[in-house]
């Protein structure tokens, strides 16, 4: 069966034992993994099949699962005008007298290879078209409907979540309203894109969002590459630099400025200086402001 580990520790599918697990996609799928080709990140596996798609599969716990299930990437099959991996079918198990589960899906093999780690630390050098496809694919899911809901991280963002992250950066409060909601990929990271021709993919998540959630996340994973980040932002900026944008801003901010996070990360100081930046900013506007200290 897939893995005898106690449900109830913490996980890492990069080193825990995986040979049943590949064993279950392959009865499942009725194909082969071709085994040299396997990527292994904490939560997920990847491997190429004997039909030349993808298989990708994931472990979460029953409770990170939630009413909207888990099958973000089989949902995204049907949205319009992005750039992602054709999905063609699913498996859903759970691991016996756990309550763990375990889902594999199959799409296409990506166009190109992922850009990178989620933090870049070199400009990858990317052509115009890819940003062009990138603005296409954003504005695109934008407009679609869904009742999804996004699960950064496979926490389901609330208004709550944004206001409590945003209030946990800054020493004062501001108004943290977000009016704006719209589907995101609620995942856009360097590792889950490709170069040089541009492709979204690990869908998992998506749902909808504060608006500039996606662009925000990518910037914030940028900034260890100055130029990248302000190209981001240059890209973007009709999100960014909405309400909602400095609002997100600050929220993926909060996510680095963490009181555990390692005093070399390149991207703590640009970080600390957006938001403070951002903070100002929304004073000037006569955005709401309470003292926390208080």
């Amino acid at each position: 069966m897939p893995s005898s580990a106690p449900a109830d520790v913490p996980f890492d599918l990069r080193v825990e034992p995986i040979d049943d697990v590949l064993s279950e996609v392959e009865r499942a799928l009725a194909t082969r993994l071709d085994r040299a080709t396997l990527v292994r990140k904490r939560r997920s596996i990847g491997a190429r099949t004997s039909r030349g798609t993808w298989a990708r599969i994931e472990r979460r716990r029953s409770e990170k699962i939630g009413t909207q299930g888990w099958n973000g990437t089989e949902c995204a099959a049907a949205l319009h005008g992005v750039a992602r991996p054709r999905w063609h079918r699913a498996a859903v198990w759970r691991q016996p007298d756990t309550a763990v589960m375990w889902r594999v899906d199959e799409t296409d093999l990506l166009p190109a290879e992922p850009i990178g780690t989620s933090v870049l630390t070199a400009d990858p050098d990317l052509p115009h078209a890819w940003w062009q496809n990138l603005n296409a694919s954003l504005d695109a899911l934008g407009t679609q409907r869904t009742t999804r809901v996004a699960t950064p991280d496979t926490v389901m963002i609330t208004q709550h979540g944004v206001a409590e992250a945003i209030g946990r950066l800054l020493p004062y409060g501001i108004d943290t309203t977000v009016t704006n909601w719209r589907p995101a990929h609620a995942d856009l990271n360097w590792a889950n894109t490709t170069g040089p021709e541009f492709c979204l993919f690990d869908w998992e998540d998506w749902g909808m969002a504060p608006r500039a959630l996606d662009a925000a996340s990518l910037w914030g994973s940028s900034l260890a590459v100055p130029a990248l980040a302000a190209r981001v932002r240059q890209e973007r900026h009709h999100d960014l630099e909405s309400r909602d944008g400095n609002l997100m801003t600050l929220f993926i901010c909060a996510k680095i400025l963490t009181p555990d996070a390692h005093p070399d990360d390149p991207r703590l100081e640009p970080a600390h200086r957006m938001a403070a930046q951002i903070a100002e900013a929304l004073q000037r506007s006569g955005a709401p402001v309470m003292d926390r200290r208080a």
